[in-house]
């Protein structure tokens, strides 16, 4: 019996399950709606689809550098405490070679490739450790970059994967370098690389924001002007990367220890896991017991 899109939609309503394995149930199993349940009930998908309205806010970010390529990915977990499973570390290395190997545009599309070309998807791959770990877990995002033999990969885990910091600094393959950038990057938060890198509607926002609180202070209107411009170049500094003391140095600015190695960099991604996920108002026992429970 062909497999209908409609009748794959039918399955993943019915059971919260993954697009690419309601539709191997449905093969599997020639169609029969109910056959498919069942599939994915022994397969332990319908476990993992169980967990599918719970709160992952949790997780580690991970890199993981190859040759000229790296990625920094994050994985969402419910609780601080699978982080510290070998299982939940081993899942996140593999996640991270497959992206490093394929290179997928998207998300969606990683999730839908097959894992060591066994046919298994990436998205089923992860709905049985869900299954094995006995808690829901997702791949919320990644970024891969690139470089030359002549540039440095910038790469950093902080707080045992609570922070993940990736960026290439063109230019010099001083390692231990890059890597002290990454560190303040997951240290500092800066929004932007540089004062150029700020959008124009930031800065007239931010320069509206200080021309208004020095009226508010009785300056007069002629100085106001140079006020704002003067106060500008210290917001330039709590959000762009160059224009920030280096946290190992507060003596130094980021780009003038930047400039002393003849090198540059374009961009950055940090992650902080569970940044924009709203979670659980949980207290900690709580949370202990819930734990006791599964």
């Amino acid at each position: 019996m062909a497999v209908t899109a409609s009748m794959v939609k039918e399955l993943r309503e019915k059971t919260g399950a993954g697009m690419m394995d309601c539709k191997k149930a449905l093969q599997e199993t020639d169609g029969d709606m109910d056959k498919a349940i069942d599939y994915l009930r022994e397969k332990g998908i319908s476990k993992a689809a169980k967990k599918a309205d719970r709160i992952a806010a949790e997780g580690s970010a991970y890199t993981l550098t190859e040759g000229n390529a790296a990625v920094l990915i994050e994985v969402n977990c419910e609780t601080d405490f699978v982080t510290k499973n070998d299982q939940f570390k081993a899942l996140l290395n593999e996640l991270a070679k497959h992206l490093l190997a394929q290179k997928p545009a998207t998300l969606e599309e990683a999730l839908q490739q097959p894992l060591h070309g066994d046919g298994e998807s990436v998205e089923t791959f992860i709905h049985n450790n869900i299954a094995k770990i006995g808690e829901k877990l997702s791949l919320r995002r990644f970024i891969i970059a690139e470089k030359t033999d002549a540039d440095a990969f910038g790469a950093y885990i902080h707080m045992g994967g609570n922070i993940g910091v990736l960026t290439v600094v063109e230019g010099t393959t001083d390692e231990a370098f890059a890597k002290d950038i990454a560190m303040h990057i997951a240290a500092v938060n800066p929004r932007f690389v540089s004062r150029d890198a700020v959008d124009a509607e930031t800065v007239e926002k931010e320069r509206e924001i200080l021309k208004q609180q020095a009226l508010s202070e009785g300056k007069p209107e002629n100085i106001v002007e140079k006020m704002v411009e003067g106060r500008l170049g210290k917001f330039f500094e709590d959000i762009c990367l160059l224009e920030q003391s280096f946290v190992k140095d507060p003596d130094q600015k980021v780009k003038k220890l930047v400039a002393d190695k003849g090198a540059t960099i374009h961009a950055f991604t940090r992650y902080q896991v569970g940044e924009g996920i709203e979670k659980r108002e949980e207290n900690f026992a709580e949370e202990v017991m819930s734990q006791v429970k599964k």
